[in-house]
């Protein structure tokens, strides 16, 4: 991999503004909240920002880099695959216990469901997030889909992941905002309670995260190679020196899309 410590270090900030969200949203439903519980009160409710920051943000983040990380590259395509798919699934599980926890909430405190722009968006957000993962299983997890259908549709599917994923945050932002606008009584949000600027700052972690994710998923010196090249390195490195083969790591994983370049194809003796 190009630039190895760049990735680390973008990696491990990812991860740490990513549990620091977690931890904030945990404070604030514990300590500026009555917690959780599901029960139809404000405790449920707050289950909606918890699982929301953990599961359809955290977990979205993850499913999206995980192609990334070098210490999978020895893992088949395929298991990459489930796990990538798995961790999106787990993404989805939590999106919808959310959004129940919500209209549970307003169906007990006879509050109107989808008024404000923050429901919509985020219904909006959950379905195509829905559809997304239907297409994605259905095209890349099961062996009849064409090879053709594959590879036109992956350059829709990696943008489709990358706007949903900016949409979850911008759409958790405005429901941030419009929780603090309804909630805070004496002092007013506009006063700039505590609890304001102990939110905002979640915000701003959940800002940082979405955007350390998209600089690694946009990376192509960061993309995973070919299983072809992944077996090529293995293979010439049973043989080698340690020394030698890191150069050939290097030199091989430049190829465009992750696919080899001539040299690769001449050291693994095809034409």
């Amino acid at each position: 991999m190009e630039n190895f410590r760049h990735f680390v270090v973008s990696l491990s900030a990812a991860l740490f503004f990513g549990v620091a969200s977690i931890v904030f949203v945990a404070v604030w439903v514990s300590h500026y909240g009555e917690g959780v519980a599901w029960d139809g009160g404000m405790a449920e409710f707050n289950w909606h920002p918890v699982l929301v920051v953990s599961g359809y943000i955290f977990l979205q983040g993850l499913a999206i880099v995980v192609y990334r990380i070098p210490w999978t590259w020895k893992f088949s395509k395929l298991t990459m695959k489930f796990i990538h798919a798995g961790l999106h699934l787990l993404a989805f599980i939590f999106a919808v216990i959310a959004m129940v926890a919500v209209f549970d909430f307003h169906n007990a405190a006879e509050i109107p469901n989808m008024y404000s722009l923050h429901s919509w968006l985020g219904l909006v957000a959950l379905t195509l997030f829905c559809l997304q993962l239907v297409l994605g299983v259905g095209i890349y997890l099961i062996p009849v889909t064409p090879a053709s259908w594959r590879a036109a549709f992956m350059p829709l599917h990696v943008f489709s992941g990358l706007l949903l994923f900016a949409s979850v945050i911008a759409v958790s932002l405005m429901g941030i905002t419009e929780e603090l606008l309804l909630g805070l009584d004496s002092p007013q949000y506009k006063d700039s309670p505590p609890e304001a600027i102990f939110v905002n700052v979640l915000g701003v972690l959940l800002v940082v995260f979405g955007a350390l994710v998209l600089w690694i998923a946009t990376r192509t010196a960061w993309k995973r190679p070919s299983d072809q090249v992944l077996h090529t390195l293995h293979t010439e490195g049973e043989g080698v020196e340690n020394s030698k083969v890191s150069p050939a790591m290097s030199e091989l994983s430049r190829g465009a899309d992750g696919e080899p370049c001539g040299d690769v194809r001449r050291r693994s003796g095809n034409p």
